[in-house]
C-alpha cells in the first residue's frame, strides 16, 4: 500500500498574479515548519495543489491537526494515491465512501493533466455509476444528487498519481504567514486583542506583541501569565514571536498625580502607543494593532480613538472596529484564547479608574492634559524596564526564553522617535 498523502488546496493565492510564486514559496515553507518532527517523505506541487507524502510511521491525525493551523490553505484532505486508470480510481472511491453514512452523493473530478484520456465529466460519470451500483448491492438506499449532496467523492488527476478522497476539511484560509510585513500588537490579557492579532496574522502579517502590566506576579494578580499564555497560543500560526513586557503602574501613578482624572484612561493608552511605537521601530514593524471595537467602552468612542491616535506617528490598525462582543468571543473560542483570557488577572487600565471618564476628548485636550508630564522621560522609563520573552514553535513544541531588561539610551529623541 502506498504512503498516505495530505492534499492541500489554496485559493486566495491564485489572485496574486506575478507574485504568486512568492506566496506559494511561503506556503510551502509554512507547511514544512508546521510538520517538523513528523516523518514526511516529500512535499510536492503537482498542478494547483500541494501533496504531502507522509512516512510509514507518521501520526496522521497529528499531521492533519498541524496542517489545520497553516494560513493560506482553503481546504485539505487525507487522500489515497492510486494508478491513473479508471479501475483503480473506482476501487479507491469505493474504499473512501463505503464507511460513510449518506443518502445522496456526487463525484467531483478535476483533471489537471490533460494527457489523461477521460475528461472530468467522464470520470464523474464512470465513478458515480460504479459507486451507485456498489452501494445498492450493499443494500444502501442512495441516489446521485449533484446539488448539495450529503457526501462527495473527489478525484484529482495530476501529473503523478491520481488522488481520491471523500473527506474535505476547511483550512485556516487567509494568506501564508510572513507575507505582509511586520506589525506590533498591543496585547492585553483580554479577549479582544488576541482575536485582533489572529485576524492580522491571517492576512499574512508577522506580529510582535507589547504587553503592559500592573503589580503582582502570581496568577490572579499580574496579567503577565495571561499575556504569555496568549502569545504561546498564537505563535504556531507564525512559528516565532516576541513578547515585550512593560511594567506600567509607575507610569500610571505619574499620570494620576499630574493629569485630570477624567482623561486618565486615554492618557494611559496614549503612553502605551508611544512606547509600543519605539519597540515597533526596533523590530522594523510598520504599524500598530489594538483590539478596540467602536463604542464598546468609554475609551473607544470615535472621538476618543482619534484623540488617542494623535499621540502616535505610526498607523494604528483596529481589525475589530466593526465587530460586536459576541463575534469576538466566538472567534476567541475557535482559536483557543477564550479560556486563557477568562483566567483571573488584574488589568492595568482599570487601576485608578476615573469616576466619570471623558467620552468625547480631542487631541488638543489630551495634549493639554499631558502638559505637566515629562512624556519623553516616561517613555524612556517604560522602555528601560521592558523585558523580552521570545517564543519558537518547532515540532509541535513551543519553547520560550526571557531576556533581561532591554537597554535604551535615555535620549529624548530616541524616546519620542
Amino acid at each position: 500500500m502506498s504512503n498516505p498523502v495530505i492534499v492541500v488546496h489554496y485559493h486566495e493565492v491564485w489572485l496574486k498574479g506575478r507574485n504568486r510564486r512568492f506566496f506559494l514559496g511561503k506556503l510551502s515553507t509554512a507547511l514544512r515548519q508546521a510538520l517538523q518532527g513528523i516523518p514526511v517523505v516529500r512535499i510536492e506541487k503537482p498542478g494547483d495543489r500541494f501533496v504531502v507524502t507522509l512516512g510509514d510511521s507518521a501520526p496522521q491525525q497529528e499531521a492533519m491537526a498541524r496542517v489545520e493551523r497553516v494560513f493560506g490553505i482553503a481546504f485539505y484532505a487525507l487522500a489515497r494515491t492510486v494508478e491513473r486508470n479508471m479501475e483503480a480510481i473506482c476501487q479507491a472511491a469505493w474504499e473512501e465512501s463505503e464507511s460513510l453514512r449518506f443518502e445522496s452523493f456526487a463525484v467531483r473530478a478535476k483533471r489537471s493533466d490533460k494527457s489523461f484520456l477521460q475528461s472530468s465529466m467522464e470520470i464523474e460519470s464512470v465513478v458515480g455509476r460504479y459507486l451507485l451500483e456498489k452501494l445498492k448491492a450493499a443494500g444502501r438506499t442512495v441516489k446521485v444528487r449533484l446539488k448539495d449532496p450529503e457526501a462527495t467523492c473527489y478525484v484529482e488527476i495530476t501529473s503523478g498519481p491520481a488522488l481520491v478522497y471523500a473527506r474535505k476539511i476547511p483550512g485556516a484560509g487567509g494568506l501564508p504567514a510572513n507575507t505582509a510585513g511586520r506589525i506590533m500588537c498591543l496585547l492585553s490579557g483580554g479577549y479582544d486583542s488576541a482575536v485582533a492579532a489572529y485576524h492580522m496574522m491571517k492576512r499574512g502579517a508577522h506580529l510582535s506583541f507589547a504587553h503592559f502590566y500592573g503589580s503582582g506576579a502570581k496568577p490572579g494578580e499580574s496579567s503577565l501569565h495571561v499575556a504569555s499564555a496568549l502569545a504561546r497560543q498564537l505563535v504556531p500560526y507564525q512559528f516565532h514571536a516576541k513578547l515585550y513586557r512593560i511594567p506600567f503602574e509607575p507610569i500610571q501613578r505619574e499620570i494620576v498625580r499630574y493629569a485630570p482624572e477624567n482623561y486618565r484612561v486615554l492618557l494611559y493608552r496614549r503612553m502605551m502607543l508611544r512606547i509600543a511605537e519605539v519597540l515597533a521601530k526596533r523590530d522594523r514593524a510598520l504599524a500598530l494593532i489594538t483590539g478596540d471595537s467602536l463604542g464598546q467602552v468609554a475609551s473607544q468612542t470615535l472621538r476618543n480613538l482619534i484623540a488617542v491616535d494623535s499621540a502616535a506617528r505610526m498607523v494604528v490598525f483596529r481589525p475589530l472596529i466593526g465587530t460586536d462582543k459576541m463575534e469576538i468571543l466566538a472567534t476567541a473560542r475557535k482559536i483557543g484564547t477564550y479560556d486563557i483570557s477568562s483566567e483571573p488577572f488584574h488589568d492595568c487600565c482599570p487601576i485608578f479608574l476615573p469616576r466619570m471618564p471623558a467620552l468625547y476628548a480631542s487631541g488638543e485636550e489630551l495634549d493639554e492634559a499631558e502638559s505637566k508630564l515629562d512624556v519623553p522621560a516616561l517613555v524612556t522609563q517604560g522602555l528601560r524596564s521592558t523585558t523580552l520573552e521570545q517564543f519558537h514553535y518547532q515540532g509541535a513544541e513551543i519553547k520560550s526564553e526571557v531576556f533581561p531588561a532591554l537597554q535604551y539610551r535615555a535620549s529624548r529623541n530616541i524616546a519620542t522617535a
